[in-house]
C-alpha cells in the first residue's frame, strides 16, 4: 500500500475589520476608535495592510441600506480588494447587532453569504445584544434624557431599536445567537465590561478620556451593579458566547468601561492582536 502524502492547504489570507457602534461615522479610525488600537491589532496579521475601518450610518435600524447594507458593501469591497479568505470582525456596541443581522439573515442580501463564508469569527466588544435601559430612558423623554445626549444621541432609529423590549423582539424573531434561538453560523464572542472607574487619583481612569468615564459612572446608576456604564453585563452576554470578562484578562484586572472597550486600555489591544491570526 503506497504512502499517503499530506498536501498542505493554501495559507489563508487573513484580514480584520473594525465595525463601530451607534452613530454616523465618516472617519471612525480617528473619531470612534483611535489609530493606536487599530494599528496594534492589525500588526498581528501576517499582512498588516489587510484591514478596514468601517464608516456607516448606524443611526438607522440595523437592517437598512445605510446600516447593514453599508456594512455589507464595505466588507465586500475589502474582501475583494485585498483577496481576503478569512476575516476577523471586531465590533463595538451596536455594531455587534448590525453584524449579527448579516450573520442571521443570509437571504436578505445577495452579498451576505460571501461575507459569512469569509468571516472566521466576530470579536464583539461590549455588544448591546439585549439593548439597554438607557435607550428606553431617551425614548421616554424623561429628565434623564438630557444627560444621555453625549452618550447615545437622541431619538434616532438606532436608539429606538436598542430599547430592551425591542431587542427582545428582534432576538426572538430576526436574530440568531440568543438563548432558545438557532446558533449563529460563525463564532460571536463577547468581551464583557463589568465596571466603571473614574477616580481622579487613579491614572487608569484617564484611559479613554476621564470625562467620558465620569459620565459613564453617572449613567451606571440606572443600570445593574455589573455594567460598563452603558450596558448591563447581561446584555453584553446575551448573544453568542462570552470570550472573556474584562478583569479576567486585563492588566491588573482593570475593568473596561464602555468607552475603554474601544481603546488600547489595559492591554485589550494586545489581546486582540494576538487573536487575529488564530
Amino acid at each position: 500500500m503506497g504512502l499517503m502524502l499530506a498536501v498542505p492547504q493554501a495559507q489563508a489570507n487573513r484580514g480584520v475589520a473594525f465595525v463601530h457602534g451607534t452613530g454616523k461615522q465618516t472617519d471612525a479610525l480617528n473619531n470612534y476608535w483611535e489609530p493606536a488600537i487599530v494599528n496594534t491589532v492589525r500588526a498581528g496579521l501576517p499582512n498588516s495592510a489587510n484591514y478596514v475601518v468601517i464608516n456607516c450610518d448606524f443611526e438607522k435600524y440595523m437592517w437598512t441600506s445605510e446600516a447593514a447594507g453599508c456594512l455589507a458593501s464595505q466588507l465586500t469591497s475589502f474582501i475583494n480588494t485585498r483577496g481576503i479568505t478569512s476575516m476577523t470582525v471586531i465590533t463595538h456596541s451596536n455594531g455587534g447587532n448590525v453584524m449579527r443581522w448579516i450573520l442571521s439573515n443570509p437571504t436578505w442580501d445577495s452579498r451576505y453569504p460571501n461575507i459569512i463564508a469569509k468571516t472566521r469569527k466576530v470579536n464583539a466588544l461590549a455588544p448591546s445584544s439585549a439593548g439597554t435601559p438607557l435607550a428606553d430612558a431617551v425614548m421616554n423623554g424623561n429628565t434623564f434624557e438630557q444627560s444621555l445626549g453625549w452618550l447615545l444621541g437622541y431619538k434616532s432609529d438606532a436608539v429606538r431599536m436598542q430599547q430592551v423590549s425591542w431587542m427582545a423582539t428582534y432576538n426572538a424573531n430576526n436574530l440568531y445567537g440568543t438563548a432558545g434561538r438557532p446558533a449563529l453560523p460563525k463564532p460571536f464572542r463577547a468581551v464583557v465590561g463589568t465596571e466603571v472607574e473614574s477616580s481622579p487619583f487613579d491614572s487608569d481612569s484617564y484611559c479613554g478620556g476621564y470625562a467620558s468615564n465620569v459620565g459613564l459612572e453617572a449613567t451606571q446608576n440606572w443600570l445593574n451593579s455589573c455594567s460598563d456604564g452603558f450596558l448591563n453585563c447581561t446584555s453584553q452576554s446575551a448573544a453568542g458566547s462570552i470570550w472573556f470578562r474584562d478583569t479576567s484578562r486585563t492588566r491588573d484586572a482593570e475593568p473596561l468601561s464602555h468607552g475603554q472597550s474601544r481603546r488600547n486600555c489595559f492591554n485589550l489591544d494586545t489581546i486582540l492582536r494576538a487573536d487575529v491570526n488564530l
